[in-house]
């Protein structure tokens, strides 16, 4: 597959290419860590992640579902409201192992966006914090599911659907850049709008921009970040994987951006599709909670009655 990686290659680094604004805490590039490869995990860490891993995929084996949209969580980006940072597609079919996820991710080394399959321990192994993580799931109705598998698995289309240059906090509406939820968002827009039917006669830049003018006629709605800091809103002078120039005068001037994230997609989901059903899953210490609806898990991985409770031992 041209362009496309399979397997877990450098799975700690790339996958947090789509990691929003998260090393902001403090404004100084040198600080930044957005490149850096995660901690090592001690074998506990990494045995229950596999275990968490093994549950998702069994939940999603039961569905009877081709593909899910996934997200899940990574640094913390409390302070913008923000639980889920990186969505993906998971896929029964892969070519790399049932049930892997196909990602945008930034490769630092290269310095350029990739199109990445990665297996589900891999895909929750380059999570920041392993001691308490989420991950969400949305299971979608038979036709939409069919349409949006069959165009996740064309390597054609997906890598026509891949933006040249790669910006954490990509304006929604804008083709100079793509994070890692804006190639899901178009990915999705390709599927369900077949705009994908032409895109072989059809610039590659056009076709994105008709998948986010079919988002935009159908109601989608980015998630507003309010930074807050004007230093932060010109960090893209110091860092390569962050930009400024392709936002809205008015959302510079109100020190806000609208960008794709896991919580604007599943929001257009729910509202499009109110058939499409969710599965959240958490796991704190030896305890994994699954809830099955749209109200979220309260923080700390706390469990309500009706919610499954599996005990890792």
């Amino acid at each position: 597959m041209r362009g496309i990686w399979a397997g877990a290659r450098r799975a700690g680094v790339g996958v947090l290419g789509c990691l929003l604004l998260g090393p902001w805490a403090v404004c100084h590039a040198a600080s930044l860590r957005f490149c850096d490869r995660p901690p090592e995990l001690a074998a506990g860490q990494q045995d229950t992640l596999l275990r968490f891993g093994a549950i998702i995929k069994d939940e999603l084996e039961r569905s009877g579902q081709p593909m899910a949209l996934v997200a899940r969580s990574g640094l913390d980006l409390g302070r913008f409201g923000v639980r889920y940072s990186h969505a993906g597609l998971s896929l029964k079919a892969s070519r790399n192992t049932p049930w892997s996820v196909r990602q945008l991710y930034y490769a630092c080394d290269e310095k350029r966006p990739r199109l990445y399959d990665q297996g589900m321990a891999g895909f929750l192994l380059g999570t920041d914090d392993p001691a308490v993580g989420y991950v969400s799931v949305l299971l979608l109705p038979a036709a939409q599911a069919e349409a949006l598998e069959r165009v996740a698995l064309d390597d054609r289309q997906v890598l026509r659907l891949l933006g040249a240059t790669y910006s954490a906090n990509a304006y929604a509406f804008s083709e100079r850049y793509q994070n890692c939820n804006q190639w899901v968002a178009e990915l999705l827009a390709t599927a369900w709008g077949s705009l994908g039917e032409e895109s072989h006669r059809s610039d590659p830049i056009d076709l994105r921009l008709r998948a986010q003018q079919w988002l935009k006629d159908r109601g989608y709605l980015p998630s507003v970040l309010d930074v807050g800091n004007p230093l932060l809103m010109w960090a893209g002078l110091f860092v390569p994987w962050v930009h400024s120039d392709d936002h809205p005068r008015e959302d510079l001037a109100e020190q806000r951006y609208q960008v794709s994230m896991p919580a604007s997609i599943e929001a257009f989901v729910h509202a499009t599709l109110p058939q499409a059903t969710r599965i959240e899953f958490c796991h704190a210490g030896k305890q994994v909670v699954i809830r099955r609806g749209w109200e979220p898990i309260a923080e700390g991985c706390h469990p309500r009655a009706d919610d499954t409770v599996v005990t890792l031992e």
